[in-house]
């Protein structure tokens, strides 16, 4: 297998981790003397326990850099700043292999799973919002009154984004890209989790030409993520995680100097899967959306509502797919592995206890074993039978735990679809076009997949409704959530 140690040039490998912060082109030593300890979850050993922490004084220190940097790097001209976020995705790609073990040494994602997703998708967004920075143009309306108007799209100044630790390197692109490319400062937050390869893209962002200070780089716990949050010159965030630290974070922004935030938060996506549906297309979408990345996603389908017609074929089929993905279960070092460890013991413990408290509420269907005698690895498992009120039924629990329930009729599969505070993804397998577009505008989610679920794309919004997140990643809007309309008024009648 290839590794980090073949690419030299990255600077950086398993045994030389990236443990300073990147502050205006440099990388230097945390004020504080506090650090960070991670593990890796395959084993539980320590990686290291040197990841800097940065303070008050170090979030002020990255602010004025930034500050500094924001009037000559929104004045760039459109293609140099182009060329310069197309080199940046170059360089990500080509670091493909070292970025993605720097993430795997404490997520336990496999490459040919997630590491290799997620580098590459980083790279795309890169790429997709070059290509936007001299088409997000402003409008013009016709004169009228002798007045004609116009608006600008303008940057907001300092921005920053708190990165999750289940999307390490790939969500640092959706916050990244599209706050860079409208001609913001940008400040990184990795997760205190999965902090490497947010640490390593210090090297890159030299080397791809950004200036200092445009785009910099804070590890920390949560202590500073608030400190980003109530940051009086920080003028927006965007935070990906849970819905309890999203309120504390939408919290600390209004009292500090109103930022502007964006939250993409918890979800509990619902798949309806209907008599007349291709039943193998359903199976397979619904185990790829609860297996991927060890069930650490955001929009897992993690709530299956299956049709009475073919609920019998559809378990069968289902409980047999993903008790062929439990036996691809094992050391994400190997390429041949599929699923992964989860992050750490307290994500362990938390879904463990799930599975144990879910013997209660339903009926195991398949999984809830152990699956090493080492490291935090959980089988994918199934309960059927569940109750509405029953607390694997209502909560995200964020690992490979999926219900499966039965309806009889449309309106019954869309009650029990939309009976959540969670909106984030729904899907609907029918062939049956008419009822499929009926089904995904009934669905109380920001994004609904026909005949596929937890699937997004770079070019549409992505995010949430009700308490799933406020604001949208991904295409136009993403942009929109980092500029400040400017509406000018010209007198032709002076």
């Amino acid at each position: 297998m290839s590794s980090i140690k073949e690419q030299p040039e990255l600077g950086f490998s398993t045994s030389n981790l990236p443990t300073q912060l990147f502050i205006n082109n440099e990388f230097v030593d945390s004020k504080s003397s506090d650090t960070l300890s991670v593990y890796n979850p395959k084993d539980g050993s320590l990686v290291s326990d040197k990841v800097s922490i940065a303070d008050s004084g170090d979030v002020d220190t990255a602010v004025a850099a930034a500050e500094a940097a924001f009037p000559a790097w929104k004045a760039v001209p459109a293609l140099q700043r182009r060329e310069i976020l197309l080199t940046f995705a170059s360089l990500i790609e080509k670091h493909t292999r070292g970025l993605a073990e720097l993430t795997r040494i404490t997520l336990g994602a496999p490459f040919e799973t997630m590491g290799k997703f997620e580098a590459g998708l980083c790279a795309e967004t890169f790429r997709y919002y070059a290509a936007w920075i001299d088409k997000f143009a402003g409008e013009s309306y016709p004169q009228q009154d002798g007045f004609m108007r116009i608006t600008r799209n303008e940057p907001l100044g300092v921005t920053a984004g708190i990165v999750p630790w289940n999307g390490p390197l790939g969500i640092v692109g959706l916050k990244a890209a599209p706050a860079l490319a409208t001609g913001n400062c940008f400040i990184l937050k990795p997760s205190e989790k999965t902090p490497f390869a947010a640490l390593a893209l210090g090297q890159l962002i030299r080397e791809a030409g950004f200036p200092p200070g445009v785009f910099q780089v804070l590890s920390g716990a949560g202590n500073t993520g608030a400190l980003l949050a109530r940051h009086m010159r920080v003028r927006k965030i965007s935070f990906t995680g849970s819905i309890p630290t999203g309120k504390l974070i939408q919290k600390m922004a209004a009292e500090s100097n109103l930022k502007r935030v964006t939250l993409e938060l918890g979800g509990k996506s619902p798949a309806v899967v209907f008599d007349d549906c291709n039943l193998d297309n359903a199976v397979e979408w619904c185990v790829n959306a609860i297996a991927t990345n060890t069930g650490q996603m955001c929009y897992a389908a993690s709530r299956l509502y299956v049709q009475d017609g073919i609920l019998d074929r559809f378990t069968e089929k289902y409980k047999a797919a993903l008790e062929e993905r439990a036996r691809a279960v094992g050391d994400p070092d190997n390429d041949s592995t599929l699923v992964g460890p989860l992050v750490d013991e307290a994500q362990y413990q938390r879904v463990t206890g799930f599975i144990e408290r879910g013997s209660q509420q339903g009926t195991l269907l398949t999984g809830g074993n152990l699956v090493r005698d080492k490291g935090f690895f959980v089988q994918p498992t199934v309960f059927t039978n569940v109750k509405p009120d029953a607390e694997i039924y209502r909560q995200e629990i964020f690992g490979p735990v999926s219900i499966l329930n039965s309806f009889t009729t449309e309106e019954e599969a869309l009650q029990k679809a939309n009976a959540t505070e969670y909106g984030l993804m729904a899907g609907v397998f029918t062939q049956d076009i008419n009822k499929a577009m009926r089904v995904a505008a009934e669905f109380e989610s920001g994004m609904v997949g026909i005949n596929c679920i937890s699937i997004t794309f770079m070019n549409t919004p992505f995010g949430g409704s009700k308490q799933s997140g406020l604001g949208r990643e991904c295409g136009r809007n993403a942009l929109e959530h980092y500029t400040e309309p400017k509406t000018i008024m010209i007198n032709l009648n002076y």
